[in-house]
Parts: structure tokens; sequence; C-alpha cells
């Protein structure tokens, strides 16, 4: 069975939400991509939709929105998510995990892209708050 921790991000407020997915629910989950849109009943928050983009697997190795397929790459990296260059020209070599959720998967990043009529903590005011 399948457990993911979503972070929301609320981008009215700047205030980040910690939702344990487990289940059904995290099922639906496997297979979406970075940028594709999921709504909120899936984590808790009806009438709002949600927007992943990023995450991180079960060994901290962050996801890469240009990388396709599931597993885990060596790139050659100038910048970006993984790797932020602190001279101009900088390259590196950086493990990343490709676009699509997986098993491996365990923290899944989303913002809030449409809101629905009752403030976010409404629902989610119990959660653990960043």
């Amino acid at each position: 069975m399948v457990n993911f921790r979503v972070v929301i991000s609320d981008t009215k407020n700047g205030k980040a939400y910690q939702v344990e997915v487990s289940g059904a629910q995290a099922d639906k989950f496997l297979g979406k991509t970075i940028g594709s849109k999921i709504g909120g009943d899936l984590v808790g928050l009806p009438s709002y939709e949600l927007q992943i983009t990023g995450g991180t697997d079960k060994n901290g190795f962050p996801m890469r929105g240009d990388i396709p397929g599931r597993q885990r790459r060596r790139i050659l990296t100038f910048g970006g998510t993984g790797h932020h260059p602190t001279d101009e020209g900088q390259r590196r070599r950086k493990t990343v995990c490709g676009k699509e959720i997986s098993n491996n998967i365990s923290q899944i990043n989303a913002a809030i892209i449409k809101h629905g009529p009752k403030p976010v903590s409404a629902f989610l005011g119990n959660e653990k708050e960043k």
C-alpha cells in the first residue's frame, strides 16, 4: 500500500500544509506527472484544484520536470531542480528522479491554482502547518 505526504502551498496567504494520503486516495496519484492538475477532493479540499509542482523519492532525491519516466537518473545539470550553481557556467552531475509519480515517491508538492469558497484553514486547520 502506498503512502504519500502531500505538501500543499497556498499562494494566497503564503502558507504550506501537510496532508498524509494513503490507500485508495494515494493510488489516484500514481501515474500523474509534474504539471498535472488534480482535484482537491484527493487531499480533503473539496471544490479546490491543485497542480503538482514536484516532490522527492524515499531517499530524498528530487523529482525533475524535464526527465521522463519514473526512475532515477544521473544527469549533467547547469542549474534548476537539484542544483543551484554558485559560479557562472558551473555544471554538476546530480541524481534526480523522473517526473512521473510512482511507488518510490514519498513527498508530493502541490500548489493551489483554483480556490474554493471556504479558506484552506477551514479544511486543514488542524493539520501541521509549515
